[in-house]
């Protein structure tokens, strides 16, 4: 008898590190690029560094949530990387899958980035949800455009004014319908369009510049959000 709440998303990928600072990335470093994971209570099944990691979570009823990462060099310094994420959802199984999957892809871009610019520099993260008005089926899209983002493509530099926040300066590492990735000479901020998956826009913030405040920024850019959606 098989599953039907099992899923699995499948993601090869090239990266500017070398399978070294990969791991280090993807183990102690996950501020920087994605969100906190030093609290998960996971059991790591396979470690063999620096090559093949697989980070497991079990729970009741069958439940479980396992990541892998197979790493091995490529010639010039990077490493290729091959990541499984497999678990179950418990429902809403084709909104979460496409939810998951699309956010993989963002999340591993991002990874990209903070090697290459970013790599082994103190950060100080925060995550900032915008109201629950932000779940319309426009929501991102109206972020974007009081961004002045709305046409914006990877690779187009940037000079915004963000109210409350200020000046932001840099370039455009992703965007597609549902993210936005911006990059500035010492952060990374990356937009999360989580209406079209049923739940409000979100965002994180990744600050390198080694005076960073997690609580003004969230303040900040809260307050900013909250005008978005008034």
């Amino acid at each position: 008898m098989t599953d039907d709440r099992k899923f699995e998303i499948v993601f090869d990928t090239e990266l500017p590190g070398t399978p070294e600072r990969v791991w280090e990335a993807v183990t102690k470093g996950t501020s920087g690029w994605m969100f906190p994971t030093d609290q998960w209570p996971d059991v790591k099944t396979v470690e063999e560094y620096p090559h093949h990691l697989v980070s497991r979570m079990e729970g009741p009823d069958g439940w479980f949530n396992q990541l892998e990462h197979v790493l091995e060099p490529v010639d010039g310094g990077g490493a290729r990387l091959h990541y499984v994420h497999s678990g179950i959802f418990a429902d809403d199984w084709e909104q979460q899958y496409d939810g998951a999957s699309k956010h993989t892809e963002f999340y591993l871009h991002t990874l990209g980035q903070y090697l290459k610019h970013f790599d082994g520099q103190p950060v100080v993260f925060t995550d900032v949800q915008a109201p629950a008005a932000s779940q319309t089926p426009d929501g991102f899209a109206q972020l974007k455009k009081v961004l002045g983002l709305d046409g914006a493509s990877q690779g187009d530099s940037f000079d915004v004014k963000v109210d409350g926040v200020g000046q932001l300066t840099g370039q455009v590492d992703f965007s597609n319908a549902n993210f936005l990735g911006l990059r500035t000479g010492d952060a990374l901020y990356r937009f999360f369009g989580r209406n079209a998956f049923g739940a409000p826009v979100g965002m994180t913030a990744h600050d390198f510049s080694g005076s960073g405040d997690s609580v003004a920024t969230a303040q900040a850019w809260g307050a900013f959000l909250g005008k978005v959606y008034a």
